[in-house]
């Protein structure tokens, strides 16, 4: 963990509620794909977690979604600079991916897989991805995904655009070495329900410190307590206890 003093080069919205954030300053603190930041907002007392989409030497890109009065004021930045707790939480372990590895988001856990996806490509996975979202208007990321070279499938809970359903409803008909999933814990608990193979699950956890202090967000695992943001946000299949 390292606090970074970071400069706002972009922040653009994606859809109605989603924002992408790009930021300029040091990441070597940034060691795997799905970590987190943790960001100072003036005025506000408790940081807030944003998962990390992509990063380089110099560069940080975060997509969040606006829920609340934090994630509201960084929506209106156009300027300034941003105090960050940075390399946050253990992130996905590669190594167990194999050839054909299935990456799966929901709504506002998309981002994180982005990062892990370009990785994958580049060690010469066959990747395929599946987006799920409400509607046709809450899509993002769609394009970004297909330009690195994955397959990608989008689900819908309306029907308005993709398959309709959920997720799974795409998954199950699906051949995979592995799977790699962020998003609602409904949806989580959903993947492991039908899910074919072992996998990683990325848990969306409210945190106070975000570095294990607090203890606020420990969950119950076949292997004892652990902290979402601190032993997390990712964990393995075989440990969960729903």
């Amino acid at each position: 963990m390292e606090k970074v003093i970071y400069k706002l080069k972009s922040n653009t919205a994606l859809t109605d509620s989603v924002f992408k954030m790009v930021l300029e300053g040091d990441t070597k603190s940034i060691t795997a794909s799905g970590q987190f930041v943790n960001i100072l907002i003036d005025g506000l007392y408790l940081r807030r977690p944003i998962s990390v989409c992509d990063y380089d030497e110099n560069s940080l890109t975060l997509i969040y979604k606006v829920v609340g009065k934090g994630t509201e004021k960084l929506s209106k930045m156009t300027h300034g600079r941003l105090d960050i707790l940075t390399g946050l939480g253990n992130g996905y372990n590669l190594s167990k991916s194999g050839n054909k590895p299935l990456l799966i988001g929901g709504g506002a856990g998309v981002p994180p897989l982005y990062n892990l996806c370009k990785k994958l490509i580049n060690e010469g996975k066959k990747v395929t991805v599946i987006l799920g979202f409400n509607k046709k208007e809450a899509v993002f990321f769609e394009n970004e995904f297909r330009s690195l070279g994955a397959e990608v499938y989008v689900a819908t809970a309306d029907g308005s655009y993709g398959t309709k359903g959920f997720v799974t409803d795409i998954m199950k008909d699906l051949t995979y070495s592995y799977f790699y999933t962020c998003g609602p814990e409904m949806m989580l608990k959903a993947i492991d329900k039908i899910a074919k193979t072992s996998g990683q699950l990325s848990f969306e956890e409210r945190m106070g410190c975000g570095f294990g202090a607090c203890m606020g967000c420990s969950c119950k695992t076949k292997y004892g307590n652990k902290r979402i943001c601190k032993d997390g946000p990712v964990l393995e299949r075989e440990e969960i206890i729903w």
